[in-house]
């Protein structure tokens, strides 16, 4: 019995293959024909969620399985056989942003510590995704947030905003990118991001 590696991955709205010809269907096994070779040929995911955020290839994020022959790379894997399994929603992403901006944000305050624009864009992002502020004082947060150059806490109320998943995904991407470095933190984020869809997907 060929073993089942958990992943995920990004298609497009038509459930498409960003690039190649691939038609998918939730639950139905996707096989490819030939040999298999990293960005060129066969099936691609991550098994990191985080990971996947670095190749957001289409608008719809997904938890997917594969089987068969298997070629790894760093950060990312081609195997013959894949599926998608159960769509991961947009407002994971967003609440990534949110998370990944809260994480940067000790490293302004330190250097900036009068200046509150960027926590305050933190708590009207958290509390627009709560439903609990409007769509205007998301904007004038992020505004005020743009003028203190807090690029996490601008990225968390763009992704909050927008409605595309490549949008979010980009925007919660970058945060992570700029909070801090090194393995703790990845660790830290990849940890936030299956406890997110581990919430939202049932």
């Amino acid at each position: 019995m060929n073993k089942i590696t958990k992943c995920y991955r990004f298609v497009t709205d038509e459930l498409k293959s960003w690039n190649g010809n691939v038609q998918w269907e939730l639950g139905k096994w996707q096989k490819h024909k030939g040999e298999l070779e990293l960005c060129h040929e066969g099936l691609h995911a991550c098994i990191s969620p985080l990971d996947s955020l670095n190749y957001i290839n289409g608008d719809r994020w997904f938890i997917s399985e594969a089987k068969g022959k298997i070629v790894k790379d760093n950060d990312k894997f081609v195997a013959g056989e894949m599926r998608l399994v159960k769509e991961i929603p947009i407002i994971v992403l967003k609440r990534f942003s949110l998370f990944c901006a809260k994480d940067c944000l000790k490293y302004y305050t330190k250097k900036y510590p009068d200046d509150n624009r960027v926590s305050e864009c933190i708590r009207i992002t958290e509390a627009y995704l709560d439903g609990k502020a409007t769509l205007d004082e998301l904007s004038a947060a992020g505004s005020a947030a743009r003028s203190a150059a807090g690029s996490a806490a601008r990225s968390a109320a763009r992704s909050a905003a927008g409605s595309a998943a490549w949008s979010a995904a980009r925007s919660a991407a970058g945060s992570a990118a700029r909070s801090a470095a090194g393995s703790a933190a990845r660790r830290r984020q990849n940890k936030e991001l299956l406890r997110l869809i581990k919430e939202a997907v049932k």
